[in-house]
């Protein structure tokens, strides 16, 4: 260990006189810092009001790191007043300043990246790795080592045209863009709550703004990350241009795909909700995302449509301009049955169903004759095709058929007519009409 560092000088301080009155006067300094900081904690958790939206992430922020902060308050103004006693002995002071600010950026770390990103597993292992990152870091100053080894990492550099890039930059820029894209995320989520909780905008336009203002939040972070630690950003011109040979060569159903959802969610022809029928598969706009929309089936499946599609191809939009939808029931009776009751009870059997609109008004007809009976057809008009057509149908069929057994209509079998050319005896045409059953049974 460094024998120039703080924890070095402290502990050779403490073993040496651990009965010395700056190191029992920084003792309890401590403590009393630890203990008015955490009644100061308690105290605001319990008179701050409830936020909601912007204001309650950043309040939830805060909460995190009044403890630390309150009792850094209380070490920094004992530190001061020991001085004027023990000028050189002030070294655990020093050391749980130190360790009181890597607490309150661990807190506020942890918590942004909680509020920036979803729930996930990744998000788990970036928060281990964040508080190990700044406990190396604080062992690092604290033995006095990370001065030698940022001079190490700056004499690893190479030359780009006339910008020296070392090690150290490189890190230095990639923690940058690190910082800079969980604050863009954070205000990116806090905005999206905003805008997406507006009822006055319409929620393809909101979907729309949402994804702007994160792809900006994110572009001018980048921004800010690379010019903080020095790197010219007319460098960015080359990955620009080789951006775009990789869109012309490679990547242009990509590119097609998001050019496609920035126009699907700006002319409104699709929104999350709507019935459709896309490619043969029928279903509800679950999402719309800048790449694909999900179209949810009533049997659970989901299918992943690329925008490409829904731009270039036939989209069938079932509530389009509204949620109403005609459903068709076919019905056949025989011909010995009363037409016109049989006509009046399937009217009855839509008018009582709740879910039936009164206008337009259900409507029944006689479709067809067919071989075996008369084709009759009721159609009428609902409002929640979500809630699906199976149950609709087989309730409209049920009341249909018990009204039907009331009221002497009859649903015809399947009729064949055989006719014989020339004599048989009754014994022949009976065993021809058994080879002819037989014939029908296989």
């Amino acid at each position: 260990m460094n024998e120039s560092s703080e924890v070095y000088r402290l502990l050779s301080e403490t073993l040496a006189n651990p009965g010395h009155p700056a190191v029992l006067w920084q003792t309890a300094i401590l403590a009393i810092a630890l203990l008015l900081a955490w009644s100061v904690d308690r105290l605001i958790r319990r008179h701050m009001p409830r936020q909601e939206g912007a204001w309650k992430l950043g309040i939830g922020g805060v909460n995190r790191i009044i403890f630390p902060l309150a009792a850094l308050l209380v070490v920094v103004f004992g530190k001061a007043l020991i001085r004027h006693w023990y000028p050189h002995h002030t070294n655990l002071l020093a050391l749980a300043g130190t360790l009181l600010t890597a607490l309150a950026l661990i807190r506020l770390v942890v918590y942004a990246l909680r509020h920036a990103f979803p729930p996930s597993g990744w998000l788990q292992a970036s928060e281990r790795f964040t508080v190990g990152m700044v406990l190396i870091g604080f062992t690092l100053h604290a033995t006095g080592l990370l001065p030698e080894i940022i001079h190490a990492l700056d004499d690893f550099d190479f030359t780009l045209g006339k910008q020296r890039i070392s090690l150290l930059k490189i890190i230095n820029a990639a923690a940058a863009i690190a910082v800079t894209m969980i604050v863009a995320m954070w205000i990116g989520r806090a905005s999206e709550k905003r805008i997406m909780s507006s009822e006055h905008i319409d929620l393809n336009l909101r979907v729309v703004l949402t994804k702007v203002v994160k792809a900006l939040l994110i572009f001018v972070g980048i921004l800010i990350a690379l010019s903080s630690v020095g790197i010219d950003l007319t460098l960015l011109s080359v990955f620009g241009g080789a951006l775009g040979v990789a869109l012309g060569l490679g990547l242009q159903k990509i590119a097609s795909n998001y050019v496609s959802g920035f126009i699907i969610l700006l002319d409104r022809s699709i929104r999350i909700g709507d019935l459709v029928t896309i490619d043969n598969r029928y279903g509800e706009v679950t999402n719309i995302t800048s790449r694909c929309v999900v179209v949810k089936n009533r049997d659970g499946t989901e299918a992943i449509i690329p925008n490409e599609i829904l731009i270039t191809s036939t989209v069938i939009n079932h509530s389009y301009t509204n949620q109403e939808v005609r459903v068709q029931i076919p019905v056949q009776i025989s011909y010995d049955s009363p037409l016109e009751i049989a006509l009046q009870l399937m009217l009855g059997a839509a008018q009582r169903h709740p879910r039936v609109l009164a206008e337009p008004p259900p409507k029944a007809f006689l479709a067809s004759f067919g071989d075996n009976g008369i084709n009759l057809e009721l159609r009428l008009w609902i409002k929640d095709p979500e809630e699906g057509q199976m149950s609709l149908r087989s309730e409209i069929n049920l009341t249909i058929w018990q009204s039907f057994q009331e009221n002497g209509v009859e649903i015809p079998y399947p009729q064949r007519e055989v006719r014989l050319i020339g004599q048989y005896s009754p014994e022949e045409i009976a065993i021809l009409g058994e080879q002819h059953l037989n014939q029908e049974e296989g």
